[in-house]
């Protein structure tokens, strides 16, 4: 079964509705014993980092998580906030993440904008594969996502890289790590593009 971590944060229906559409059971939940028989796991977010781990540790997930990640290997994706949760640090909050990915959060620098642009970064954005993988195999032509962020993941090693996208200047939009995947965007909110990705996380 495909669980979709419920700690009060994210977007939570409108990924079930998707899994949904595109044929595939999924559950709502923050049981840790439902939790414990996932074979595949959703960690949604939006909002603040260290709130987002704030939540999680109060619905006490982290543990079981940290289980079925890296012990189990059970695939993991993490989507908007929670794909920022993955990493190692970031700097809204000064907060540590769950440091499966060696990566870090930085908020978008308009140092490194030929322009300043407004922040956050709200709307569509076209993404590039950087890293062949299962989950970003035979998207549509030129897969654009919907993003709400501010912040923004550096990987310390581009083997961690996915996906990249630019406003005012490249960024990462995807990360992986083995079982687990990240994408900054919404793939909730982003139509035939979205679901030809949820759909190849279903099928690793």
């Amino acid at each position: 079964m495909i669980t979709i971590i419920d700690y009060k944060i994210g977007n939570l229906g409108s990924i079930k509705n998707m899994l949904k559409k595109i044929g595939q059971p999924s559950v709502i939940t923050s049981d840790i014993e439902v939790i414990s028989q996932a074979t595949k796991i959703i960690l949604p977010g939006v909002g603040h980092f260290g709130h987002g781990m704030n939540k999680l540790r109060e619905a006490g997930c982290i543990d079981v998580l940290n289980h079925k990640a890296k012990v189990e290997k059970v695939p993991l994706l993490g989507i908007c906030l929670g794909a920022q949760l993955l990493t190692e640090f970031s700097e809204e909050g000064n907060e540590t993440g769950l440091g499966w990915i060696d990566a870090e959060v930085k908020k978008f620098d308009e140092n490194m904008m030929p322009e300043p642009l407004p922040i956050p970064n709200m709307g569509w954005c076209d993404v590039a594969v950087i890293n062949p993988d299962r989950l970003v195999v035979d998207l549509p032509a030129h897969p654009r996502y919907y993003f709400v962020h501010s912040y923004h993941i550096v990987c310390k090693d581009v083997k961690n890289e996915l996906l990249r996208a630019s406003y005012g200047h490249q960024f990462v939009a995807g990360i992986k790590s083995e079982n687990i995947y990240g994408v900054q965007f919404h793939p909730e909110k982003s139509h035939k593009f979205g679901m030809k990705l949820m759909d190849n996380f279903c099928r690793l």
